[in-house]
């Protein structure tokens, strides 16, 4: 075995001792001995580690089809046993071109993509598919999550079966990328319906949906949270205190307390709220109200509502730079991407990148943005302090989400129709 190899998901790296015995004559048989040694017990460790814990249900796997009750408590040994992450050197985004380098195929129906920052990408796949499906930086499957539960054994007795599916949308990790949280179009099972649309209005009568909390570690659903109807967008706030969810057909955004793991919040906006942004700082949060051509600005230290008006027609997603001054929205009916003083909400420049620009993602240093054109089936990646296209790509069709993987500087972006294309940007 070389040096450095990876073995059961840790690698192991070459010691100054080893490299010393390496050039002493005779003593190859020391040093095999050693490391098979060290590759058993580094192989035990995997296999503890992908096993799941007692008392944990709705195991995670490529075909995994199992029901998810609320977990017991996770051993503090698990985190121990998390494999290192390789990060890529940065790069400076407006000198790096994008350029494809893989499709990645399977039973998918890809809503969104989106990077934990620490070596894993969720994939959500609607009702299509009922799963999330996880993957590592490489484009590899790690893992199939399916998305019964058992709503009972999380607190909710109102929900008398024992299994009801969600149709996973949107996703935010924590910033230790310990924890997915991931919204529900609907929920189905006994005793609810109708199920959501994208016309609704609150006279629909929709039933409420649920956000689940995926734990990274261990690959399953340990919470499951009450929302309002048709759940969207999710959000976390930067000092890791509260979630944000925007609800679609109930035309408000739910404030879910971390530390409870329940609803304290639920703040009126209009119709069909979508994308949600949170300035660094945790103050603000920024929602584009996509049945309007406004976007909400929300003080989280009350609540109080004021509004950038008339910022373009169907505001779908949202984007700060990293420093928090400006606010970059696509607004889908008018095909742009708009900038905005975030203080003011001011337009100061706007970009033509496609038809039906739906979701971005901002590159780490700030300089580029990526944005996905539904109805093009392109992806356009766009200066930032100029607004100017830079380079469009053809993607599959439909393409609906994008993230940013920082740990391998790759830009990934998923395609409704059935796949996820991975770009190198460097």
């Amino acid at each position: 075995m070389k040096p450095g190899r990876v073995v059961a998901g840790i690698r192991v790296d070459p010691s100054p001792v080893f490299k010393r015995r390496r050039r002493i004559a005779g003593s190859g048989l020391a040093v095999f001995a050693v490391l098979a040694v060290a590759v058993a017990t580094l192989a035990r460790m995997g296999h503890d580690a992908a096993a799941p814990p007692a008392g944990r249900g709705g195991t995670a796997t490529a075909v995994a089809t199992a029901t998810t009750t609320a977990p017991t408590p996770t051993s503090a040994a698990a985190a121990a046993l998390v494999s290192p992450v390789v990060t890529a050197p940065p790069v400076v985004s407006v000198a790096s071109r994008l350029v494809k380098l893989r499709v990645v195929g399977g039973d998918i129906s890809p809503k969104s993509v989106v990077a934990s920052g620490h070596g894993l990408v969720f994939a959500q796949n609607m009702m299509y598919r009922h799963s999330v499906t996880v993957y590592d930086a490489e484009g590899a499957q790690k893992a199939t999550i399916p998305d019964s539960v058992d709503l009972r054994s999380f607190g909710f007795d109102q929900y008398p079966g024992s299994s009801y599916k969600g149709a996973p949308v949107e996703a935010a990790f924590t910033t230790d990328g310990r924890f997915g949280y991931v919204s529900n179009y609907s929920m189905y099972g006994p005793g609810v319906g109708p199920e959501g649309n994208d016309s609704c209005t609150k006279a629909s009568h929709v039933d409420p949906s649920f956000v689940y909390r995926i734990d990274a570690q261990t690959l399953r659903i340990d919470q499951a949270i009450k929302v309002g109807a048709v759940p969207k967008y999710v959000a976390i706030t930067p000092d890791q205190r509260h979630v944000l969810v925007s609800n679609w057909c109930t035309f408000d955004l739910s404030v879910i307390d971390v530390a409870t793991h329940a609803e304290v919040q639920r703040i009126p906006l209009g119709p069909h709220p979508r994308g949600i942004v949170v300035s660094p700082d945790s103050r603000v949060a920024y929602v584009a109200v996509m049945g309007s051509r406004d976007i909400a600005r929300v003080a989280l230290d009350g609540f109080a509502v004021t509004w950038f008006r008339n910022v373009g027609s169907g505001p779908r997603h949202l984007v700060l730079s990293p420093d928090g001054h400006w606010l970059y929205v696509t607004t889908n009916g008018d095909g742009h991407v708009v900038k905005l003083d975030a203080a003011t909400g001011v337009a100061v420049a706007r970009a033509v990148t496609g038809q039906a620009p739906r979701s971005m993602a901002m590159a780490p240093d700030g300089q580029a943005l990526y944005v996905v054109n539904y109805e093009a089936s392109t992806l356009s990646k766009v200066r930032t302090d100029t607004m100017t296209v830079m380079q469009t790509l053809p993607t599959g069709h439909h393409p609906i989400g994008v993230t940013y993987e920082p740990t391998a500087n790759r830009v990934w972006v998923a395609c409704y129709s059935g796949s996820i294309m991975i770009f190198n940007d460097a």
